[in-house]
Order: C-alpha cells, then sequence, then structure tokens
C-alpha cells in the first residue's frame, strides 16, 4: 500500500484519450487520462461513468445539453446516456468506472481502447 501522487502518474503518459488506470476499488477502476479534441458519441449501456477535471475545461455534449466541467468539478454520467466529451485543449482527467466497461460503449472508431495500461 503506497500513496499516489497523481501528478507523477500524468507526467508518465502523453497520448490522448488512452486512460491509464492509476488503481482498483472492488470492481471499478480509477484511471487517468489527458484529452485533447472531440471524441466520440456513444453510451455505456449497464454502467455508470465519472469524470473528475484535474486540469483544464472539460465539455460534455448531451443530446440535449452541454455541460462545461472546469478544474475540481465532477460529473456522473448514467448509465445508457449518449454522451461526447470535448476538449478544446488537454484537459487531464480522473475517471472512476467499473472495471468491465467498454471505453466507447458499443461504438468501434480508431479511439476505442480495447486494453487499458496499468501505471
Amino acid at each position: 500500500m503506497e500513496k499516489i501522487i497523481i501528478k507523477k502518474k500524468f507526467d508518465l503518459f502523453n497520448d490522448h484519450w488512452n486512460p491509464k488506470i492509476i488503481g482498483s476499488i472492488n470492481d471499478h477502476d480509477v484511471k487517468l487520462a489527458k484529452v485533447k479534441g472531440e471524441f466520440v458519441w456513444h453510451n455505456h449501456e449497464n454502467e455508470d461513468e465519472l469524470f473528475l477535471v484535474i486540469k483544464g475545461k472539460l465539455i460534455i455534449e448531451f443530446q440535449d445539453k452541454k455541460v462545461e466541467l472546469n478544474k475540481g468539478e465532477m460529473l456522473i454520467v448514467p448509465k445508457g446516456v449518449e454522451h461526447k466529451p470535448i476538449a478544446k485543449k488537454e484537459v487531464w482527467l480522473l475517471l472512476f468506472e467499473p472495471n468491465n466497461i467498454k471505453h466507447t460503449g458499443d461504438v468501434k472508431t480508431n479511439l476505442t481502447v480495447e486494453k487499458y495500461d496499468k501505471i
């Protein structure tokens, strides 16, 4: 059991839209991600998803609205809700989600990650 220094973990990678696992709690993973640009419209049929902004500003688009998240703000996207994250500049995120979640739900694109790296 060792403390996790989040800033040091972010220093270990530079790729975008490729979450890294930094820990697990029961059947959930705690992940870090750097994101920039637009992701894809997708949903997670059976899983909720938590987004916590560590650095930057993230916009999450929904079919009927947009939610803007700044540093220190978080949003839980309920299961089954279609959404698209957007980062005009690089954003650092902490994600908390079930360990069996599919990165882009049932949508497959060049951004889809099949297996998450642990750092």
